[in-house]
């Protein structure tokens, strides 16, 4: 039942039509004689005044099933558009004809035809009037293709050159390094692509994302980016992903002018209609405008103007609104008589186009695909301020295709075309290719000197140079020293106990007063500065904001005051771990989108990092991301009280599997220290295409002084830091990292105390770096067998020492049982213990009893190699779980 008062769930009936009259040609008179604006104004004033009396009106969200632009307000387009639609027609046909000859017979390489035949023209008119490259004029705007129509932007480089035949062949088949990426990946293409798109939603995100950030750039005054646009290109079925949706309502609080949505409307997902009992367009209107921004809705060409002009009493309109969208992709399956018979359904409408023929009214087009509709559009959204933009363009997925195809549930899946549909398909689109040559699937090229060829190349020129293009380095700058870090490399002095976390909080404050870095460190959180310690960022650099702080914050009285300001330096995302990855990705990626190098600290709780946003993260490592990630309160046992869902004991695992991603869990604030100053150096000096993910503990204790000579090996992942006294006795290898490090300190004590037997302490700060020296030792060892065998360094520090190998860590078992293969080389035992299984709340103590990686544990696991190697009798291991109350019926953690 409606909740809306009586006579207001529908369309009241008119108790006065000449009143109504009256009204409506009052406002016929205002738009005549002083223009929309103007009568928009008064039915605003209309409507707060019907508010204000207590009149229920219901917003509304949508408008019309037609252009928000109409033909008499469309702006003329310049250019040559004969030359155009030719152009546009040779781009169709090599992206088509290259993903045909790429699954010739039986090779399946797969690629896709329909969603780049929807959207050609709503690429062919950005690149030729409106997308800028970068040059000395332009800082140049950044477009975000959308991945599946990746074989159309590289049949558009082959056209100008930019691209060969033989790359073009080489599409999905990379290997041999002539070939194409399936689809826009930096990472494959690092001076062509420049954001990774396919996977759905992510290009949305980034997007915004990116537009918010040269806001930042340019208040900041470290880039000049008025006037600069990002472009992202997506699919109405890629609307469903929450990244798609998720921040387009702070792009709008946002007021991102300089980002604008092209949203490909074709009604059509990989399986069927996208809202087959509804309409996208309509849906995707309300929530963009309920979001704050500017909607432009292109649903109809040319061809339909006439006929809306002679819709005198809107039936037209309302049959548009009628039909759902899995009507009218229906009736782009079919042809111009069934279009007639159903869409024109009526005695009016089927008056309306009585004297066309079926051929006329299969013609009637979509906004989409008609180039003056879409400049229209482009220009109106270009100019637009104040707001950022959403153009929800119709078109047909298939286009062109006709029954291999076109509007079919099945085209996206398409990667073949019968004889019968390339002929339809050449003469659709007037290509000069002859029916003995169509089985060849021949690329066309316009020759040098040609009109179109001049044509193509004089407009990109205008605009600045070739798009995509992707700039691979910048100015290098200096890093500070290590010795800049001197507090961090020094004992804390006894009592005085702190965590690595404010270990690396003190680091970032170093390079923030640094004159060359300082403006450069760009600090992001979500909501947890204080979790961090890093609240006294808030006055020191402040949180950037567009539009200042209008407000005087509570506790501004406060030394530590919530500062937002314009010139502000803290990202600060609220709790939104997506939108402050998408920020970082745009921070890590600067250099190469704008030319100026900024580092990204994002630090957040290690737990919603990786696990939360790898899909973000795997995206930020195509395309060359430099920066640190922080995952703080991390390890399993080390953040107490929290629990299941907040307890990390894997994060390390998920960024193995990144390969440049360079990882670590650091022990001390020296530690620390040598990794970071290191990162700057391979990031910010050298320009190495690696970023860093480092785990810190909110965990305080003592720190001991840099040893002698470990530098290098901290960053190999393993060192010496203690060395047992030297005996004929027993001895064993005791690994670790973290805080657990700390736990085979004690347990080292304990087997010198209590049993006898000596240990050698190594820090392995990263299992992830040793796994990874030790599998390329491997890997040379195979491919030169006449070479003397690489040592790798688990090999080399473990050569010289005797005694089982027992690793703990605050993390599942297998991060550090990846340096297996290399502890058993050297014909060692090797015992691992780790946090397999769910977090819970509890204290420390307890937490890594329960998860068998405290100090007991790794105490009778060292006894149990001894025993077993025959060095210690097995009753004390006996012994020694009853003397450290360690039941021998306890649960396994990781069951229960």
């Amino acid at each position: 039942m409606s909740m809306l008062p009586a006579g207001l769930s529908g369309t009241p009936a008119d108790a006065d039509p000449q009143e109504t009259r009256e009204w409506l040609d009052a406002l016929d008179a205002v738009i005549e004689q002083e223009g929309p604006e103007r009568a928009h104004y008064l039915i605003e004033r209309l409507i707060e005044l019907g508010h204000r009396t207590g009149i229920n009106l219901p917003y509304s969200a949508t408008t019309e099933y037609v252009n928000t632009i109409p033909a008499d307000r469309q702006l003329p387009a310049p250019g040559d558009y004969a030359l155009e639609n030719k152009i546009r027609a040779y781009i169709r046909w090599n992206a088509l004809a290259m993903v045909l000859r790429a699954n010739k017979g039986d090779s399946n390489l797969g690629g896709h035809i329909a969603s780049f035949a929807s959207a050609a023209t709503l690429y062919d008119v950005g690149f030729i009037h409106f997308w800028h490259a970068p040059s000395e004029k332009h800082g140049g705007d950044l477009i975000f293709v959308q991945g599946h129509s990746a074989p159309g932007v590289y049949a558009r480089a082959f056209l100008l050159g930019r691209l060969s035949e033989e790359q073009l062949d080489g599409f999905r088949q990379e290997v041999d390094g002539k070939g194409l990426p399936s689809y826009p990946h930096p990472w494959l293409a690092p001076d062509f692509w420049q954001f990774p798109t396919v996977s759905m939603g992510l290009g949305p995100i980034q997007a915004i994302y990116q537009a918010r950030y040269m806001k930042y750039l340019h208040d900041r005054k470290l880039a000049d980016t008025a006037g600069r646009k990002v472009w992202a290109f997506m699919g109405d079925g890629e609307m469903d992903e929450p990244e798609s949706m998720g921040a387009i309502g702070m792009a709008g609080r946002e007021k991102l002018d300089n980002l604008i949505f092209v949203i490909n409307c074709n009604l059509q997902r990989l399986d069927g209609p996208v809202r087959g009992n509804g309409k996208i367009i309509q849906e995707l209107e309300s929530d963009f405008r309920g979001a704050g921004w500017n909607v432009i809705k292109v649903i109809w060409g040319s061809y339909w103007d006439p006929l809306l002009a002679a819709d005198k009493h809107g039936l037209l309109r309302k049959r548009m609104m009628e039909c759902v969208d899995g009507d009218y992709q229906t009736f782009k399956s079919k042809d111009g008589a069934y279009v007639r018979e159903h869409f024109f359904n009526t005695p009016e409408l089927k008056a309306m186009v009585a004297n066309w023929s079926d051929e006329d009214v299969w013609r009637l087009n979509r906004g989409g695909h008609d180039p003056h509709k879409v400049y229209a559009a482009y220009k109106a959204a270009a100019e637009h301020t104040g707001q950022p933009t959403v153009i929800l363009a119709k078109t047909i997925k298939g286009y062109g295709m006709g029954e291999s195809g076109e509007a079919q549930n099945i085209t996206h899946q398409q990667k073949k075309m019968g004889t019968t549909s390339l002929k339809a398909f050449r003469d659709r689109f007037k290509l000069p290719i002859t029916d003995e040559q169509l089985e060849q699937l021949p690329y066309l090229k316009f020759p040098d000197g040609a009109p179109e060829l001049e044509y193509m190349r004089s407009h990109r020129m205008a605009l600045g140079g070739y798009l995509p293009q992707r700039r691979r380095r910048v100015e290098p700058l200096p890093v500070p020293p290590l010795s800049a870090f001197d507090a961090q490399l020094k004992a804390s002095g006894e009592g005085r106990e702190f965590s690595t976390t404010m270990a690396f909080v003190r680091i970032l404050n170093t390079l923030l007063k640094d004159k060359i870095l300082g403006k450069r460190m760009v600090p992001i959180v979500v909501d947890e500065s204080r979790t961090f310690g890093m609240e006294g960022l808030f006055r020191q650099i402040g949180i950037w904001n567009q539009e200042g702080q209008k407000y005087v914050p509570q506790d501004a009285d406060q030394l530590m005051f919530y500062k937002e300001s314009k010139d502000g330096q803290i990202l600060q995302e609220g709790i939104n771990e997506a939108g402050a990855m998408a920020d970082w990705i745009a921070a890590a990626t600067s250099y190469s989108t704008h030319g100026v190098q900024t580092i990204p600290v994002y630090v957040f709780y290690s737990m919603f990092g990786l696990q939360r946003t790898m899909d973000l993260v795997w995206a930020a490592a195509d395309q060359r991301a430099r920066g640190f990630l922080i995952g703080g309160t991390a390890g399993r046992t080390t953040l107490n009280g929290e629990g299941l869902q907040h307890e990390d004991g894997h994060s390390h695992v998920l960024a193995a599997t990144v390969p440049n991603c360079i990882s670590y869990d650091p022990s001390f604030a020296y530690e620390v220290a040598v990794i970071v100053q290191d990162g700057l150096r391979r990031m910010v000096a050298e320009q190495e295409d690696v970023f860093y993910y480092l785990t810190v503990m909110n965990e305080n204790y003592e720190h001991p002084a840099m040893p002698e000579g470990v530098h290098d090996d901290i960053l190999k992942g393993m060192y010496l830091f203690r060395k047992g006294p030297a005996s004929n006795g027993p001895r064993v290898q005791l690994l670790g990292s973290g805080v657990i490090f700390r736990e085979a300190m004690a347990a080292a004590e304990l087997l010198k105390n209590d049993w006898g037997v000596d240990a050698d302490l190594w820090s392995c700060p990263s299992f992830n770096e040793l796994a990874r020296d030790g599998h390329e030792c491997e890997r040379h060892h195979l491919l030169n067998p006449t070479e003397p065998a690489r040592v790798c360094h688990v090999s080399k520090c473990l050569a010289d020492t005797r005694g089982p190998v027992i690793a703990a860590t605050d993390y599942i078992r297998l991060y550090a049982e990846q340096i297996r293969p290399f502890v058993a080389r050297e014909g060692r035992s090797y015992t691992v213990l780790g946090t397999d299984g769910f977090g819970r709340s509890d204290t420390r103590e307890k937490l890594r009893h329960f998860f068998e990686v405290d100090r007991y544990w790794i105490t009778v696991a060292a006894l149990r190699s001894l025993a077993d190697e025959k060095q210690v009798d097995a009753a004390k291991v006996a012994e020694a779980l009853k003397k450290y109350g360690l039941d021998p019926s306890k649960p396994n953690p990781v069951k229960v």
